[in-house]
């Protein structure tokens, strides 16, 4: 079954949602801030066409690891760097391997930043694209679910 995250637009907790029919508001378990929902059958089945926060239907795919981790594991391997010579970055390189290989798809929301797991349908979904997230954020651009093609 897909399980959805949102982020609090009060104070930028995580919501993690379990997508179900009456479902209408959730509640961010920190600040006590709701959001309206609004799942469908396709959600129920795990079939991600449009998000039940915003309503978009533009979403990009990545792997499913965490960035913020990601930034501290290269800082250490470049001060670690330091004393073994660059070593380090292989080992971090061979790393990243393992995970890249091990890990799965997610999808995310380029409106609302909504994070998606267990879609069925994630073949379907693109990667990022940089031009799409400039045009939807800065100028809230709609692709309507299609891909941006030049």
């Amino acid at each position: 079954m897909m399980t959805v995250t949102l982020t609090c637009k009060n104070c930028g907790s995580a919501i993690d949602v379990v997508p179900t029919k009456d479902a209408t508001k959730v509640e961010c378990s920190v600040c006590q801030h709701q959001m309206d929902v609004q799942f469908n059958d396709e959600h129920l089945q795990g079939i991600l066409k449009d998000c039940p926060c915003c309503g978009r239907k533009d979403f990009y795919s990545q792997k499913d690891f965490n960035r913020k981790l990601g930034v501290m594991l290269f800082v250490i391997a470049a001060i670690l760097s330091i004393w073994t010579y660059g070593i380090s970055f292989i080992v971090l390189y061979l790393f990243d391997l393992i995970l890249f290989k091990k890990l799965g798809l997610i999808a995310v929301c380029y409106k609302c930043q909504t994070i998606f797991r267990k879609v069925t349908n994630i073949k379907e979904i693109h990667g990022f694209n940089h031009e799409m997230n400039d045009r939807i954020v800065y100028s809230d651009h709609d692709f309507g679910g299609k891909p941006l093609d030049h």
